[in-house]
């Protein structure tokens, strides 16, 4: 089997518009979470969200690319030009034909779908903009970073709610390591955050009105995000030889399905989904020193959480460094655990651990280290970057230091 490397790193988040300034953020315990900035935002019972601030498409995009790029694609387009860039690759001949990308992504062009619903439903209007079919459709971003950067090798998108990066990602790292392609172009995106996105996530009456707290006492929801991240995952072989840098090895991969119930969590589920990277990475449970935890802050989410990550780890479980970046840029649902595995780049590189920010009082039923409110200096060798997502679908990735 060939090894994996990731040798391209880019987002664009409520913590950052890049990887060095979204790692500061972590480093920092910065919160992105604010104010909502959406249409109609007074019908809201919940006003609070991640959203990229100041964000201006005419900054970025000219008037015909608007017109085809959902903000989700927008965002996915701007990470992934970050981390092509930053691998030094170029895509074309035989190493164009060897290339893909594989996104996750939940909602999808949910703001188009917003917008011209008001049009034909609100405005009374007969006909919509040509494009927007190509605008909303989840493989939208996908299709866009395949025709920019000319990849012409497997491409597709997942959509597993929750779990849509990680699913993304370990299918891109699957494909690279039964050499079935060279280079992968994968991660996820999202953006929610339009009035009809926020308010059907309020029926589910999970979300807080005030913060989002993993595995506080004090926690009452989780809180959305938006954004997108997106990696350069290559050959390590190939890596070397051109000289590349590289920021961390994927290692392991496993993915779960609860077959229990679509929105309350299964332990059981969870600690298979563990146990699997664990085992495909081929390491022992006390080899990992870091989890990047789903660790929505809904109660339900955390405690499940906590009690597989125990039913795995035994005695190591109080050794482990547990964290919820969620606590700094809110829930992006299928493009989250693409930001998240900055976090696990940025431990077993830099040694630094992002906290779990707004933790206010111990819970019981969660008495593992959350790395609460402050980032902590360790030597972590492996992370795991956990994503338990609604339907019961389960997907954990493993990195590993180079």
């Amino acid at each position: 089997m060939k090894r994996v490397a990731i040798t391209g790193a880019g987002t664009i988040n409520p913590l950052g518009y890049d990887v060095p300034g979204t790692l500061e953020a972590m480093r920092e315990g910065r919160c992105g979470i604010g104010p909502l900035n959406v249409r109609d935002v007074e019908r809201l019972s919940v006003r609070i969200g991640g959203q990229v601030k100041d964000y201006d498409e005419h900054a970025h995009f000219n008037r015909q690319q608007i017109a085809l790029f959902d903000r989700f694609t927008q965002f996915a387009l701007l990470a992934a030009e970050q981390a092509i860039n930053q691998s030094g690759l170029e895509f074309s001949g035989a190493l164009a034909a060897q290339s893909g990308v594989i996104l996750g992504t939940s909602g999808g062009g949910l703001s188009t779908q917003d917008d011209n619903y008001r049009t034909v439903y609100e405005d009374g209007k007969n006909r919509v903009h040509p494009f927007v079919v190509p605008k909303l459709m989840n493989n939208s971003a996908t299709s866009h970073l395949s025709m920019k950067w000319n990849l012409k090798g497997p491409s597709f998108t997942v959509a597993t709610a929750c779990a849509s990066s990680n699913h993304a990602m370990g299918q891109a790292f699957h494909m690279i390591r039964s050499g079935m392609t060279k280079v992968m172009v994968t991660g996820g995106s999202e953006a929610m955050l339009c009035f009809g996105g926020v308010k059907a996530w309020e029926g589910l009456r999970v979300m807080s009105k005030d913060a989002c707290r993993p595995f506080s006492a004090t926690r009452n929801g989780m809180v959305q995000g938006e954004g997108a991240g997106v990696f350069v995952f290559e050959e390590m072989g190939r890596a070397r030889k051109r000289g590349a840098e590289i920021l961390a090895e994927v290692v392991g991969f496993a993915m779960t399905s609860d077959a229990a119930d679509i929105v309350m969590p299964s332990r059981q589920g969870a600690a298979r989904a563990i146990t699997g990277a664990v085992g495909d990475a081929r390491m022992d449970p006390s080899d990992i020193g870091y989890i990047n935890a789903h660790g929505t802050g809904t109660a339900a989410n955390d405690k499940t959480e906590c009690a597989a990550v125990s039913d795995v780890f035994g005695a190591h479980a109080d050794n482990l460094l547990i964290s919820s970046t969620k606590s700094m840029h809110g829930h992006l649902i299928g493009g989250t655990s693409a930001v998240e595995l900055l976090a696990c780049i940025m431990a077993v590189r830099d040694g630094i651990i992002a906290p779990t920010i707004g933790y206010e009082e111990h819970d019981p039923e969660c008495a593992l280290d959350v790395v609460p409110n402050e980032a902590r200096d360790a030597k972590i060798g492996t992370a795991l970057s956990n994503a338990f997502a609604f339907g019961g679908l389960n997907a954990v990735l493993a990195l590993r230091a180079v």
